[in-house]
């Protein structure tokens, strides 16, 4: 599910601000990155069995690379997906995700935009 008009989809913006933006918003890259883009996860956990939910902020370099940590990044509209142990996760429109859960997901990018915000390009 994209979550939309959130501030940071189309937002450019360094990698070194923007990577410290998300970890002090919790939001995990890790080995989530190649040479022109990024993936930034932040898990949500859930009373339902064998039920995880991740919100997903991507992006990639419009200019540098991310390896050396010069890139430039555009960010892309966030996603909302449910993790089904142990196919994977899902993104799709069809999927149903609790009212809370979407609230959550909302605020968390939010505290994104807002750290990102004096570095915006």
């Amino acid at each position: 599910m994209e979550i939309h008009n959130t501030g940071i989809e189309d937002v450019v913006i360094d990698l070194k601000p923007l990577d410290h933006a998300m970890e002090n918003a919790n939001f995990v890259r890790a080995a989530q990155w190649d040479y022109e883009r990024v993936t930034y996860d932040y898990k949500i956990g859930s009373p339902e069995k064998n039920i995880t939910y991740y919100i997903r902020v991507q992006g990639y370099a419009v200019e540098g690379d991310v390896d050396t940590g010069t890139a430039v990044i555009k960010l892309l509209t966030p996603l909302l997906g449910k993790h089904y142990y142990p196919h994977g996760i899902e993104y799709g429109e069809n999927e149903e995700f609790p009212e809370t859960t979407q609230n959550r997901a909302e605020e968390l990018l939010q505290k994104v935009y807002q750290n990102i915000q004096s570095f915006i390009k």
